[in-house]
This record gives structure tokens, sequence and C-alpha cells, in this order.
């Protein structure tokens, strides 16, 4: 009944949505593309594929090792996302899995029944498997209804969302119970389902962990750490901050303990640090760069420092004369994390929840965050048990962090260690997921 009324609910703001979608299109002309998809047209022209659903560009590029597991064990594979993000990403990230025929992508439905039987009807998916935590009520009630097996990959239920969920009298933990194969990323999250009623729970891990880091990336940064004369461990050479994915509301604190980093390495008689910079939002940028230089801090672009082979420009400044290098590019996080040796993740000193700290994990680097994490809750709590990750309340307590790391080589060599042994541990999360989806896809398929 519930979810009938909120179905009647979409139906009458049905123009509201579609307004919404048609304003957000003025500044992503892909929200006024593929409607057809958002009402279910959607046809797949594959044979019975595994439907694999991942909201967010963040979501898709996570279950990026899963979708190439499904594809070489050869299901095709037909994905939809919600923002127009994700559908690009999927699109770059399988670029050659479209061409040979063996994948397709489309937006999902709107929380609208007849949406969601018409693209299963012209999908006939085998399976539909969501990826971190999706609990749209018609979506998940439509496909059980018409008999598709209904799976959740790279699980999560993190306890901000339990919390709001009781807040609303538990309707959409409730949901939880639709799917019938639940791939945790940890025994915290694989608790939490199986007290909202899902019987079937696997620890799979994370697939993040399994994401391929691009390797021309690090050979780039690696070429220019002699030139510039960078450190590439805890030593005599300049040493490289890294903060990445820096959101509205920290810049004001990370320029502070830029500058308090600056004043305690020149008292212990070090060379300053070249710190890099890399806002999450590319609107952003020019912002970002006038409050630095504001602060009195000499910043060079990326763009303007660096050609597109990473390599630097003819007239790019000496990088002795920089202190700060802003990442004002997309797609080369790896190349900024690789060129650093301590790496702060934003969001996390505003309460929105942290960003993805698997790369700079990846890479082997020491990683710090605020206090804000409950986005990151996996791998977070588990980093943190085993010291590899460093959480503080506010910006004094970092510059202190970054400060102690930065002087001292034992306990620089320490988190390297930890940062290689945890990573250790937590890979292979597609082998695991794989191992769990393949014998249910043959017994739901008998």
């Amino acid at each position: 009944m519930l979810i009938g009324m909120y179905e009647m609910l979409w139906h009458l703001l049905l123009p509201v949505f579609l307004l919404f979608l048609w304003k957000r299109g003025q500044r992503e002309p892909l929200y006024r593309a593929h409607w057809g998809e958002r009402f279910g047209a959607a046809p797949s022209g594959l044979d019975r594929p595994l439907w694999v659903h991942s909201a967010s560009m963040g979501e898709m590029r996570g279950a990026a090792p899963l979708v190439r597991a499904l594809l070489a064990a050869g299901y095709p594979v037909f994905i939809t996302t919600l923002t127009p993000a994700g559908r690009t990403a999927a699109h770059t990230l399988f670029a050659q899995a479209i061409t040979e025929q063996r994948l397709r992508v489309s937006y999902v439905p709107l929380e609208l029944g007849w949406a969601v039987r018409r693209l299963i009807r012209q999908v006939r998916p085998r399976a539909a498997i969501m990826t971190e935590i999706d609990t749209w009520p018609v979506l998940l009630a439509t496909i059980r209804r018409q008999g598709v097996p209904l799976a959740m990959a790279n699980a999560q239920y993190p306890k901000k969302s339990i919390v709001r969920d009781r807040k609303w009298g538990g309707f959409r933990a409730s949901i939880f119970k639709a799917y019938e194969l639940v791939l945790c990323k940890s025994e915290t999250h694989a608790q939490r389902f199986r007290d909202v009623g899902c019987e079937r729970v696997v620890i799979a891990g994370e697939t993040r962990f399994d994401l391929p880091v691009s390797a021309q990336q690090i050979v780039a940064a690696q070429t220019l750490l002699a030139p510039w004369q960078l450190a590439t461990a805890c030593g005599g050479q300049r040493p490289v901050l890294c903060f990445a994915s820096a959101i509205v509301g920290e810049d004001e604190q990370f320029i502070d303990a830029i500058q308090q980093v600056q004043k305690g390495l020149k008292a212990a008689g070090l060379p300053p640090p070249l710190v890099v910079y890399v806002p999450r939002s590319p609107q952003r940028f020019d912002a970002v760069v006038h409050l630095m230089e504001a602060a009195g801090l000499r910043v060079a672009r990326r763009s303007s420092m660096l050609n597109a082979s990473l390599q630097p420009t003819p007239d790019a400044p000496d990088i002795a004369t920089v202190d700060v290098l802003m990442g004002d590019s997309l797609g080369e996080m790896y190349f900024y994390l690789a060129l650093s040796q301590v790496v702060v993740v934003g969001a996390s000193f505003v309460p929105m929840g942290a960003h993805n700290v698997i790369e700079p994990m990846a890479l082997r680097k020491p990683v710090m965050v605020g206090p804000s994490i409950w986005g990151i809750e996996y791998p977070g709590v588990e980093a943190l048990a085993a010291g590899v990750l460093q959480q503080h309340a506010d910006a004094d307590s970092l510059t202190k962090a970054l400060l102690q790391l930065l002087t001292s080589p034992a306990d620089y060599a320490r988190a390297i260690a930890g940062a290689e042994a945890f990573y250790a541990e937590h890979g292979g999360a597609t082998d695991k997921h794989m191992a769990a989806l393949l014998p249910w896809l043959e017994e739901r398929a008998a």
C-alpha cells in the first residue's frame, strides 16, 4: 500500500521532476537527452543480459572491475545509471565492449511501475544487480514482481542511513528484503543487512580495491620527481602534500594548514613543501586559485604548467618558485597522488562524509581525513583500526600530524609498510563477488 501511494505521488509530481531535469540540463546537457529511457524505452539488443545499475559516476567506477569480470565470464551486460556523469563514465570505461555489442548503457527508469515493466520486457534481463545502496521502492518491487532475480553488490548500509530510516519508520529498511543476495563490503554492513531481514548475505569486500591504476599517469609523475627535486620518501628533498577532492568550506582550513606546515618545515631546517591541490568541482578552480593567491601562496595551474603528456610546457615557471600546483584537470587523480608523499582527502573537514580514500591507498600513500567519515565507513573503520588512516578533529591536529610524518623517517616508513599490508589484505574483492554471484546465477537459472 505504501509503495502504491509513493508511486501515485510520483505520477502527481512528474511534471515538477521533469522540469527539474530540464533545468539541470542548462549546466549538464545530457540531462535533456535520452528522455525515452527515463520511461523504460531502452531496448538493449542483447541476449538475456545481466542488468547492472550504478547510479552515479563514483558507483560506476567502483563497479567497473565487477562488470569487466562478468563480461569476461561471457555474460552480456546492460548498465543503467541515474546521472549523466554515470552514463558518461560507463561509455568511457566500456567503450570496447559497447563497440563489440556485448554491453549497452541507458538511464534507469523513473519510479513508475509501467516504465520499469517496459524496460524489463524490452531488455529481458536474466538478473538485476544493484550496486552500493539502492532502495528505489517501485524499481525494486517491480523487478521482483516480474520474476527477475535481484542482488546487490558492493553493498553498504551506513550508520547515517540507519538513523534516517528509523526516523521515517523503517519503510526504506524493509525494502532491503527485496534482495535475494547481498554482497557486502564488510562484516559491519553485513550484520546491518541481516538485522533488517536479508537472509542471504555474503562479505565480499569493495571492488574499488581492484580498480586498475593508470600506469601512464604514474610514469609521468615519476618522471618529474628528479628534475623537480621532489622527495619520494621522508628525507632531505622537497616534500609533497596532496589535498584531494577538497570542497567548499575546506579551502580556508587547508590554506591555514599549508601555511603552518611551511613554517614548521622551515623551523626544522627542511625544504618547503610543494602542495598539490585538487578541488572536487571544476567550477571552483578559479575561486580556489584566487583564495590561495590572496593568502600569499604562489600558485601554478596544471593546465598551464604541463602539456597533454603531463610534461612541463616551455614557458612553465620554475617549480622551485611554486607553493601550490593546482590540479585543474579531470581524470588525472593518480598523477597527482603519485607525485605526493601524504594525501589529505576532502569532504571530511565539513560534514559531508569524506570522498574516496581507496585511490591513495592503492598507491600505498599515508592518508589523512577530518572528523566526518560516515560516507567511507568502509574501508574507513578498518583502515583506522589498522593505523593506515589518520583522522583529525580540525586543521590544527592535521598540521601537527603532517609535520610529524614529514620530519620523522621512522614514522613515515611505518606508515608506508602499513599501507602496503592493508591494501594486500583488502584486494581481490572482485573474485569474492564472482565466487558468490556465479553459483547464484546458475541456481536461479535452473
